[in-house]
């Protein structure tokens, strides 16, 4: 893809999303006390990801601990109560780290264009950028729990470009969740559905050379 007549790039600003694209968490304390429970890897987060339980988390009406005590509510029928916190804590602490080729791409492309991060989020988002030195990474943070929308709905990604001072058609959107990128493609950004660094990569590259 190259730059458009005149040396501007496709788009004017980009959009990305953090978790499994800047972000990712390490699973492993988990999966052993799912395994020393006898329960099935995954099980834990197939209960605290259903809508039900981390919504309220996303939109910020209830706190971390909260969405701790929904998910041991949940496992309840699996394991007993001071298992079922022990493993809603343990998905709720899990170490993660960033993915420095990722930022480094971002780094770079923020010379040329504003960048907004935009995540489903609970209100610690600010706390682990932070953590991971990146609090100073993008132009602004969209997180879900402060603004009461989630993706994917729509007003979140309009906030977003709202927030870079860019229309929605001239903004490239990166997100790993297939749901989101469609979203953000009916609103005409250009959405790219994120696998690996290579993708981040390929779209920024007007931006890049």
């Amino acid at each position: 893809m190259a730059d458009t007549p005149g040396g501007r790039p496709p788009f004017d600003a980009v959009l990305c999303d953090i978790d499994n694209v800047i972000r990712h968490f390490d699973s492993t304390h988990l999966e052993a006390l799912e395994r020393a429970a006898g329960l099935s890897e995954g099980t834990t987060k197939k209960v605290a990801f259903a809508p039900e339980v981390d919504g309220p988390l996303l939109l910020g009406r209830i706190t971390e601990q909260e969405w701790v005590e929904s998910i041991a509510r949940g496992l309840a029928p699996l394991v007993d109560d001071e298992t079922g916190w022990a493993l809603g804590t343990a998905l709720l602490e899990s170490p993660f780290h960033a993915d420095e080729a990722v930022v480094t791409l971002l780094r770079r492309a923020r010379v040329r264009v504003p960048l907004v991060l935009v995540s489903n989020a609970t209100l610690g988002l600010e706390r682990d950028l932070d953590i991971l030195g990146l609090g100073e990474l993008a132009d602004h943070v969209i997180s879900s729990a402060r603004v009461g929308l989630a993706k994917p709905d729509p007003r979140i990604l309009e906030l977003a470009a709202a927030r870079a001072g860019v229309r929605p058609e001239r903004c490239l959107f990166v997100d790993d969740t297939p749901e989101n990128v469609e979203t953000a493609a009916a609103l005409g950004m250009r959405a790219v559905h994120y696998r690996e660094p290579a993708d981040l990569e390929r779209e920024l590259a007007p931006l890049l050379a």
